[in-house]
């Protein structure tokens, strides 16, 4: 019997709409990092392979939110029950719009009309290899998540990521008192379902930084949510926020999704879990290693990352898309 509902959120662009790209270009004057470059936007033409994936490793997902900022992969069958296209005109602040900004998207995901209190949210380069029951994200209702402690590493050129965590992580110790959370929460924090190193390195940041939390892993993976955390969020931080939100590309002082991650692990608001994920660039150097482990479905799930420098794309992704072909070859219903 089916205990709660759970619902996938997705965000998804076409870098190759002339008209996207047109309008994106109005308001691109300003200096952009390659967090914002284009790479950033680049399809590689997998989505029918990550619904795929959906229909035949997660059947018990009760709706699939898909949000783009209007425009639908010609792939795609609109026409399917479990399927919710979303605009961005649909829940974002008419003030923001038009949006190019995945942290302005996402710190908004809890208005989208009818989620359920309990979504997974995915990037579009997140694809599930196994079948994954309800349990792999949701157990006794709580979100399933790594919670030991993770320094942030600020080494090297500091970009917009480190940014937004070490704005992610005010927010965190703004409102929640370390040593109270560890004598509550301790054994979420160092738990037997992660390794022992990462228990000894929890361990030793509650003993050198008893006062304040260092930080968080940020597993490039679908995040488990609880729609009541965006909302806590928003009520504790509400200006910040907005500045987020109004932000049309990603910005140093935005914060992201890992806000609302890192609050339901303070808070102890979370069921200790170590995702079987893996994250890649797909490069000249790495895609016989990607097309491998989808081929073979070595892990629960792949991260497939945009390498910020230029690679031959085409090729690249007829490889990835061959490697998908082996796994899930079956058209599904979310296709035309």
């Amino acid at each position: 019997m089916r205990i709660m509902d759970i619902d996938f959120v997705v965000l998804w662009v076409d870098g190759n709409d002339p008209e996207w790209r047109a309008e994106k270009a109005k308001y691109q004057g300003m200096t952009l990092d390659d967090s914002n470059s284009e790479n950033r936007f680049r399809d590689w033409g997998l989505m029918p392979y990550w619904f795929r994936a959906v229909e035949k490793f997660t059947p018990w997902v009760r709706k699939v939110h898909f949000v783009t900022c209007g425009h639908v992969p010609a792939f795609l069958n609109t026409g399917h029950p479990k399927l919710h296209h979303v605009r961005h005109t649909d829940f974002m602040p008419p003030e923001a719009l038009p949006t190019f900004s995945s942290h302005a998207i996402e710190m908004n995901i809890h208005r989208i009309p009818g989620l359920a209190e309990h979504f997974v949210y995915f990037n579009d380069d997140m694809f599930m290899l196994r079948p994954m029951p309800e349990e792999s994200f949701f157990r006794d209702g709580l979100p399933c998540t790594y919670g030991g402690e993770h320094p942030i590493e600020l080494v090297g050129e500091i970009g917009i990521w480190q940014h937004a965590a070490v704005n992610d992580l005010g927010v965190v110790n703004r409102h929640f008192d370390k040593r109270s959370q560890v004598a509550q929460f301790g054994k979420k924090y160092r738990s037997r379902a992660y390794r022992w190193q990462d228990n000894i390195r929890t361990l030793a940041a509650e003993k050198l930084f008893p006062d304040y939390f260092t930080g968080f892993r940020n597993l490039h993976a679908p995040a488990a949510y609880l729609k009541s955390t965006f909302e806590a969020v928003w009520n504790a931080e509400p200006e910040l926020l907005r500045r987020t939100t109004l932000n049309r590309f990603r910005s140093a002082s935005d914060v992201n999704q890992w806000v609302c991650l890192w609050w339901q692990i303070a808070s102890g608001h979370f069921a200790p879990f170590n995702t079987d994920n893996v994250v890649s660039c797909a490069d000249e150097e790495t895609i016989d290693g990607l097309c491998n482990m989808i081929g073979a479905q070595s892990h629960d799930m792949i991260c497939i990352n945009d390498p910020e420098t230029c690679v031959d794309h085409e090729r690249l992704a007829e490889r990835l898309h061959r490697a998908f072909e082996t796994v899930l070859p079956q058209k599904c219903g979310f296709e035309r």
